[in-house]
């Protein structure tokens, strides 16, 4: 697959760079080199991205960074069992437990939570670092949802890391995910409350509190360029209401949320 030859490989993780060194120096670069295209491609065009994992994977199988990099271009196109199967391969080599939790939600998308449940009783899950035990407390209460157990999704959020004012890079997904289920049982107004936090929390807009507070208070987004206003146009001479014209030509301003 094609490589902009301002890619040179040394954009990598250093800690990655040490596993290629295992190779030829000529194999090494062109590994690095696609896995950093998996990197830079892996949110916006998670196809793409994918294709050149299995180029990297082709090339070097036997490294465990780069069965965990081929891992979540699978798993970024849930291809689960693939993803399970490339991250039970790097946790092997590796010996590491950081992929727990996405192993567990790996589960999930396979569409068996219970195993997933089972894995966030297991004792790796101690060894995770905080991050590591947030992601798994996560997947633990969406296995709950997925069970219909929606009760016990809400009190598996419940959590010293949810109640601390601290904010953390997994604190806005945490506050959105108690947010969520507590408005799928009913309690909106705590709902809100907690949309809030995961909004206050959110500094790179990870989740879409903000969409869903709006759509909590009633607010409606409408597309002010949708194909009703050329008719509208016609029959003002030009001028939607609430649009201005400038020069003749619409401003088109839509930009979509991150989500």
């Amino acid at each position: 697959m094609p490589i902009p030859p301002e890619v040179t490989g040394e954009e990598i993780d250093p800690d990655v760079r040490q596993e290629l060194m295992s190779l030829p120096k000529g194999l090494a670069e062109d590994v690095s080199r696609n896995l950093v295209m998996v990197a830079q491609l892996i949110d916006e065009d998670p196809e793409k991205a994918y294709g050149y994992s299995r180029v990297a994977l082709r090339l070097a199988s036997r490294v465990a960074a780069v069965r965990e990099a081929a891992g979540f271009a699978a798993y970024a196109t849930q291809k689960y069992s693939e993803a399970l199967a490339e991250f039970r391969a790097a946790r092997r080599m590796s010996g590491g437990v950081e992929l727990w939790p996405v192993m567990a939600d790996c589960e999930r998308g396979l569409g068996r939570p219970e195993r997933a449940l089972a894995m966030a009783g297991e004792p790796e899950v101690q060894k995770l670092d905080k991050a590591g035990q947030v992601e798994m407390r996560l997947v633990a209460a969406g296995a709950r949802r997925d069970m219909g157990q929606l009760d016990a999704a809400i009190v598996t959020l419940q959590s010293p890391e949810l109640a601390s004012g601290a904010v953390h890079p997994w604190t806005a997904r945490l506050r959105y995910a108690y947010a969520d289920a507590l408005l799928a049982a009913g309690r909106e107004q705590e709902a809100r409350e907690w949309f809030g936090k995961a909004l206050e929390a959110d500094k790179d807009g990870a989740t879409d509190a903000s969409d869903r507070l709006a759509e909590l208070d009633g607010v409606e987004f409408v597309d002010a360029f949708d194909d009703s206003d050329e008719d509208s146009e016609e029959e003002t001479g030009g001028v939607v209401a609430g649009d201005v014209e400038l020069d003749g030509d619409r401003r088109d301003d839509r930009d979509g949320d991150k989500g």
